[in-house]
């Protein structure tokens, strides 16, 4: 299912290019703090003051991270006076980052998978 109606109702086969950059998008993901922050983000904007006390990791560590993210053009920054306040990029993130989660839990309750 796609979030957004400017999508066919078939989608193309995905060639190269486009198996790069999900394994590329994957890769970052494999990160627990990385993870953490975009599942944060999910739910909306925040700083990095408000992510550090929310995922448990070093200030440093989550600016790293988050310029990581940036680069790779999964979230995006704003000035908002002397904060600067992230967000992700797009509603297709926030639901893969939902599924690996989702998937997760059925792996660590014994929660029965789906079909």
């Amino acid at each position: 299912m796609h979030l957004s109606p400017a999508h066919d109702a078939h989608p193309r086969e995905p060639g190269a290019e486009q198996f790069a950059r999900a394994a590329e998008m994957l890769g970052l993901l494999a990160d627990r703090t990385r993870l953490a922050l975009l599942h944060l983000l999910g739910r909306g904007e925040a700083d990095v003051t408000t992510l550090t006390a929310a995922c448990g990791a070093a200030r440093p560590a989550v600016s790293q991270h988050l310029a990581k993210l940036r680069i790779a053009g999964l979230v995006s920054s704003r000035k908002d006076g002397r904060r600067v306040v992230y967000a992700l990029q797009d509603g297709h993130l926030r639901a893969l980052v939902a599924e690996a989660l989702n998937h997760a839990d059925h792996e660590v309750s014994g929660i029965p998978r789906h079909d």
